[in-house]
């Protein structure tokens, strides 16, 4: 063996056959004019949350977490999370399936447009919304004129812009998973005299689970911090549509014990967001 064998490659025994090699590389140091700004780049995005964790005020978050204007935004939070997180899965998911198993003009188009609240300011979505929903608005109108449907400043408002900006997340993941997925099972399907429907429920459905699980997780993320979108298009009036960024926004002018704690809650949920996807997409090969 030579010297470049002896200590970049290592030989190690693989159980139940023969003796052969698996080759582990040994990574080079980082030159220094990558290193230096490779740990100002960490710093600076661990610094802001280390000082969020320094400043906490730990002795009175019991009682912080537990009053009845945090407990009321953290519930309104979680309820219109979930429940945008269900629209966008009644919605998305064929959505993401068009996307991805049929050709139709204007496919690029339509999938440029359905990122498009990916990098659109969270504002300007809420205006778009207030002007397509609104009760002057182009579809508005008709719902409050028919159906007596008013959607701006209500809970369900809450839930509409926060689907609106969380269902791109979700679609981006299923159909990212779809276009990996073999599409010859579902032919198969098909030729056995199953519908595409019943093809899509029966075999597609159960391939593709993981990428939905981890839309879901994306997007649910995405809803429950949202600010922008809710607080332009539903407002932010306490026990209807105050959710919990909301409430840190306000209580950071008031109250910065109760922001913090309020903070503390939804960077825990962060991780836990990561922590839950960490085999999908935070594992290196």
């Amino acid at each position: 063996m030579t010297s470049f064998d002896k200590s970049d490659a290592a030989v190690e025994p693989v159980p139940g056959g023969p003796r052969r090699g698996r080759v582990r590389r040994r990574r080079a140091g980082a030159p220094l004019p990558l290193l230096v700004p490779a740990l100002i780049g960490l710093a600076f995005l661990l610094l802001p949350l280390v000082a969020l964790l320094v400043r906490a005020p730990w002795r009175s978050l019991p009682d912080q977490l537990t009053s009845a204007e945090v407990w009321q935004s953290l519930q309104l939070s979680l309820v219109c999370a979930t429940a945008a997180t269900a629209v966008s899965l009644i919605i998305g998911v064929p959505l993401a399936w068009l996307l991805a198993r049929t050709d139709f003009p204007g496919r690029g188009l339509v999938r440029a447009l359905v990122t498009l609240p990916l990098v659109l300011p969270p504002v300007v979505g809420g205006v778009a919304l207030l002007m397509a929903l609104g009760r002057n608005g182009v579809v508005g109108q008709w719902l409050d004129s028919w159906f007596g449907i008013t959607l701006p400043f209500t809970t369900a408002g809450v839930v509409v812009a926060e689907a609106f900006v969380a269902m791109p997340f979700l679609v981006i993941s299923v159909e990212g998973t779809l276009r990996a997925a073999d599409p010859r099972y579902e032919e198969a399907a098909t030729t056995l005299g199953a519908s595409r429907f019943t093809a899509f429920r029966r075999v597609t459905l159960p391939l593709i689970a993981p990428g939905i699980a981890a839309g879901s997780v994306l997007a649910w993320a995405r809803a429950l911090g949202e600010f922008g979108a809710t607080i332009t298009f539903a407002g932010n009036f306490p026990g209807r549509t105050q959710t919990m960024p909301l409430a840190v926004y306000l209580a950071l002018q008031s109250d910065p014990a109760a922001a913090i704690a309020l903070s503390l809650v939804l960077l825990a949920v962060s991780i836990a967001v990561l922590a839950g996807l960490r085999d999908r997409w935070m594992t290196a090969s």
